[in-house]
This record gives C-alpha cells, structure tokens and sequence, in this order.
C-alpha cells in the first residue's frame, strides 16, 4: 500500500485509484488526485509527470500530443475496424484506453518495463482484459525484435526514462525492426521530447524517414519554431500519411493547435540531420 493522502477514498473499497506513493520496480510512483476534474488521476512516475486518467472517460486524453496522436489514428482508420497495436512504454495505459473505447474490436499489447507499475495499473484504473489489451513485462525493443512480420497495424512509442527516450529505442537498427513487426498500410507513430534546438527531433525524423518512405509531423507552432521545450509527434508509413485536410483542420481546432507537416515538410526539416546508429551507444533499458 501506497502512503495515502486527500480524499476519494471510496475507490479504495471498490479496489480503484488511492492517492499517495507507491513503490514500484525502478523506484516509486505518486498517483494523484486531478485538481480539475474530479474523475481524473494523475500519474507520476519517478517525479516525472506520466499519464493522466479520466475514470468516467476513456476517450478523454488530457495530454495535447496524445490527442494529435488519436487524430492521426482515426485518419486511417474507422471505428468499425479491428486494428492491432502495440504500445512501447505504459504508464497508466491512457491511450490504450482511448483505442479500446474507440476501435471495440482493436487487439492490443501494451508493453511495460516495471512489473509492478504494470500490476497497480491493471488494479486502479480497470483496464479491459485479454485478448483485447495485455500487459506485457518486459523490455520495448526486446519484444519487437520477437514479434512477428507484418502483426501489427498500429506501433506506438512512449518511453522515457526520466525525460529522454532511451536510445536503444530511437536507432535505424531498432526503427527497421519497427517497419519488419508493421503490416502493410501500418503506421509507426513516436512521442520525441526535446528541447529548443530540435537536434534530436531531427535525427528522429532523418531515422524515422531513412527506414518509411512516408513520413508526417505534429507539433504545436511555437515547438516548431524552437522556442520551448516540448513534444513533437513523429509518424512513419509505408503509405502515404498527412494528406488529409480534415486531419488538418482537426489537429488547428484542438485545445492547443498543432501543424501536420508532410513528407516533404519532414525531409526539409530533417536536412542533414544524421540517422541515429545503434553504435553510438550501448541500449539501455527501457519499456
């Protein structure tokens, strides 16, 4: 048990969320109330703000680069349509969430480094069963390099350790054995934090590019134009991605508008940037 704190104390009964500090496998989690939405949680994984969950929602995504993500999604594919993804990195497995209220049909495998995190998320947050969403232990790239060709429609990569993606997950290596698990017409859609310089957005987009013969970007304006700190959504395919205008006016009308840049913009932007080599440092660990 966690040390408890404030209220809501009526989930504890019910098994559901519990504020307070949790030890898990790599260190410790802190889940916290919403200050704002009285259905909605807030996860912390080693002081770094993780995952946001809405109890009564699941389409509800508080984090705007989730949300450009699930835009990009629902681009390709309708409602009525069984799509398979896999999620590297879990947290409290918001957008998992979201494609099973979404897409009922959708088979999912959400891959977790830290057992323990895994297991007070399955408990908190009643997350739908298998086959419809597993919990995988386990490391990201580890698993991909098992899985089989073209088993997945959709490939999503979360993972931070602290603030930074390990590397491991971000090489031409690693990215070709994303383009391998990835059915034809499938989308491989990354979450790239950096800083105003965009150096490693770059190089994201120059790996993500040398490996998908399509590429698309998403990310507010100010990102863009490198004058804070962010997220920037980095998608690869082997068909085309960014040529749809309701996606465009979508993405301009959301709560924090955000651009969708197509291959040709990603390319340019990339420019000379260098792909990212699995020989320029050892993996870590990551999931």
């Amino acid at each position: 048990m966690g040390r408890q704190r404030g209220g809501r104390t009526a989930h504890a009964a019910e098994g559901g969320p519990v504020a307070g500090v949790y030890p898990i496998d790599t260190g410790t989690c802190e889940l916290a109330e919403d200050n704002v939405n009285p259905h909605g949680w807030v996860l912390n994984v080693n002081g770094v703000e993780s995952s946001h969950i809405d109890l009564t929602d699941p389409e509800h995504l508080d984090f705007e680069y989730m949300r450009w993500m699930a835009d990009l999604i629902g681009s390709r594919w309708q409602r009525a349509d069984r799509v398979r993804a896999l999620h590297l990195g879990g947290g409290a497995c918001s957008l998992a969430r979201y494609l099973s209220a979404v897409y009922p049909d959708a088979r999912q495998v959400v891959v977790e480094l830290d057992g323990k995190l895994a297991e007070l998320v399955r408990r908190w947050f009643d997350l739908p069963r298998a086959p419809l969403l597993r919990l995988r232990v386990g490391e990201a790239r580890a698993v991909t390099e098992t899985l089989t060709e073209s088993s997945r429609d959709l490939i999503i990569r979360d993972v931070f350790a602290g603030n930074t993606t390990p590397p491991s997950l971000t090489t031409v290596e690693f990215t070709g054995h994303v383009r391998r698990v990835l059915a034809p017409g499938g989308i491989y859609v990354v979450n790239c934090g950096d800083t105003r310089d965009l150096v490693k957005a770059r190089r994201e987009a120059a790996t993500i590019g040398s490996v998908f013969p399509h590429t698309a970007v998403i990310a507010d304006p100010a990102m863009l134009k490198g004058r804070r700190y962010g997220n920037i959504v980095i998608a690869g395919s082997d068909a085309p991605l960014g040529d749809d205008p309701a996606l465009v006016r979508q993405l301009l009308g959301g709560g924090v508008p955000a651009h969708l840049w197509d291959d040709a913009q990603v390319r340019s932007f990339a420019g000379s940037a260098r792909v990212l080599l699995d020989a320029e440092g050892s993996p870590g660990e990551s999931g």
